[in-house]
């Protein structure tokens, strides 16, 4: 299975936010969004950076609440792990445990066309069990 399969199902809308913005419109678009990464993008298909509610956090606890206004690119993570369309599921999942990153954006030709979570992730590996468990089931109570 490929990470084409996982956008086909849960979209490929990504929120984003430019590296010149300061953090205060971060928070307020993770928020509007209800998600827990946006990627850094001036233009909505380069990707600059990644900036988590995690890295937020952090940055706040070191700094205080004066980062508010301080640019999202002080706080962006920006080497960026990404993938391609055809990336294995299986194989994503273990690169983000072991690099323990929670979101990672999809390229293709270098351009941004989706962001997939630890969450999609999961679920559609369970959307993926679930179903070879119900053609076993149908296997076995075929006469």
């Amino acid at each position: 299975m490929h990470i084409r399969q996982v956008l086909r199902r849960k979209g490929s809308e990504v929120a984003t936010v430019a590296a010149s913005a300061d953090i205060r419109t971060a928070l307020a678009l993770l928020a509007e969004h209800g998600v827990g990464a946006l990627v850094v993008s001036g233009d909505g298909r380069a990707v600059e950076g990644i900036v988590s509610e995690r890295d937020v956090v952090r940055a706040l606890h070191e700094r205080g609440a004066a980062l508010l206004t301080d640019p999202v690119s002080s706080v962006m993570t920006a080497d960026v792990h990404t993938c391609v369309p055809d990336s294995g599921v299986e194989e994503l999942a273990r690169t983000m445990t072991d690099r323990r990153v929670r979101h990672v954006p999809v390229v293709d030709g270098g351009v941004l066309v989706g962001i997939v979570s630890i969450g999609d992730v999961v679920k559609f590996r369970l959307d993926q069990l679930e179903e070879e468990r119900a053609q076993l089931v149908d296997y076995i109570q075929t006469p």
